[in-house]
């Protein structure tokens, strides 16, 4: 009544490829947070915020494996209330993935960013 497949199927070829490197989903994840991360920093460090600066600066080099991230060199010249806006939305994006990767650190950091941005905001 069915008819077998006689061909292979193109989907069991490219997952049995050696030569094609993978990344665990962990390595995604890290890989994602220390984005967001480094994206909090550029911001945090246009804000001149140097001690959180250097908090999130240690998470980065943490999920990259103890290579430092290049600190904030231009200025957007954003008002102050935009750039704590940017800062509190990334932090959040930073929270949501060290969540879902059970990173302690960083989602702490990412919840006390997302605080004081939100304070920071409510007193312009």
């Amino acid at each position: 009544m069915y008819e077998p497949i006689r061909t292979k199927s193109v989907h069991s070829t490219m997952a049995a490829d050696a030569r094609i490197p993978h990344r665990s989903r962990e390595e995604e994840l890290d890989i994602q947070l220390a984005g967001h991360l480094a994206a909090l920093l550029a911001v945090t460090d246009e804000l001149g915020l140097t001690e959180a600066g250097d908090a999130i600066a240690a998470q980065v080099a943490r999920l990259r494996g103890g290579h430092p991230p290049v600190r904030h060199a231009g200025l957007s010249r954003a008002a102050a209330p935009a750039l704590h806006g940017r800062a509190h939305a990334l932090a959040g994006r930073a929270l949501v993935v060290a969540a879902s990767r059970a990173d302690t650190a960083a989602a702490i950091l990412a919840a006390e960013r997302m605080d004081a941005h939100s304070a920071a905001t409510a007193a312009l």
